[in-house]
């Protein structure tokens, strides 16, 4: 079999360089060379061939689409340029994850709309034109609560809770203002200010935690506040963390669940597809997924270029 070699991009903070070093480790040990520092905003496209200069700018240009498989793996530096190479290799070869699943599970509602589909729940949505706005204020008295949603963020970036007609009035003139085509809203769910991260690879459970919103913030996103700790799931959290991750399409995820205590069942809040691993100083109060993490991740990188 001749030499597999494998492009990767994956974040260097929080402990991802020590990350990466494992994976190329565990790769190469399965007879796979690994490339990284494929920033893909280090790219150009030309005559059928993509080509990209690592991040450490040294040597000669890589030809993407001659890899055996592309590992995109950080969600703090993408960009739209980044995205439309991602999606033209992904035509062509392997990429983990898969465009059309990774791109699904950067939309908000069309994740909801997926997975309620299928029979999984979901905070109550609604989703409507920028011209019928005045019919969120109809939502707002029917719901009490509701949060807007920007249908592509992620780390809780825009997030804003609506809880009377005045917060409504603040925040319409700063939507119009951005010429957005349509607005995403969510019922204000009644939970305990904590959630479940349920991490999953290949449709195998990897390991969860718990996190919670800092101070009066209502928001359990590490960006905006929230704090990590240990927690055990009920089988029911891991199998509604499976189910969401195969209707998705992810080959890795990250499933966000919470439980609605006015209704008493667990609920899917998002299904994120570049899940962080553990930092160092999370792996010091015991979160301990990362080695299982990796080596799931380096057999399914094996699995998909066995081919």
């Amino acid at each position: 079999m001749k030499t597999r070699t494998i492009g990767m991009w994956l974040y260097q903070n929080s402990g991802g360089e020590a990350i990466q070093k494992k994976l190329v480790k565990q790769l190469k040990e399965r007879g796979i060379e690994t490339i990284t520092g494929l920033n893909l905003r280090n790219a150009v496209a030309k005559n059928g061939t993509i080509y990209c200069n690592s991040d450490n700018g040294k040597g000669k240009a890589v030809k993407m689409n001659k890899l055996d498989l592309f590992f995109s793996y950080n969600a703090g530096e993408q960009t739209q340029y980044q995205m439309f190479l991602y999606k033209a290799l992904n035509r062509i070869m392997p990429t983990i994850n898969n465009y059309e699943a990774f791109e699904l599970t950067e939309d908000k509602f069309q994740t909801s709309f997926l997975l309620r589909n299928h029979g999984v729940l979901t905070a109550d949505y609604r989703l409507c034109h920028r011209d019928d706005g005045r019919f969120l204020s109809k939502i707002l008295k029917k719901w009490d609560k509701m949060v807007y949603k920007p249908t592509d963020g992620w780390g809780g970036v825009g997030l804003t809770k609506i809880e009377n007609e005045a917060s409504l009035d603040m925040l319409m003139p700063f939507l119009n203002q951005m010429d957005l085509r349509f607005f995403y809203v969510e019922k204000f769910i009644d939970y305990d200010k904590t959630d479940y991260r349920v991490d999953i690879v290949d449709n195998t459970f990897i390991g969860c935690y718990g996190r919670k919103a800092g101070g009066s913030d209502w928001r359990t996103n590490i960006s905006s506040g929230g704090s990590v700790f240990l927690r055990e799931p009920e089988p029911a959290v891991i199998e509604l963390a499976l189910k969401a991750a195969k209707i998705t399409g992810l080959e890795i995820a990250g499933v966000d669940i919470i439980y609605d205590r006015k209704k008493e069942e667990y609920v899917v809040l998002e299904v994120n597809g570049i899940p962080a691993f553990a930092t160092p100083e999370q792996e010091k109060v015991g979160l301990d997924f990362n080695g299982k993490k990796i080596e799931l991740i380096a057999e399914l990188i094996d699995k998909k270029t066995q081919h």
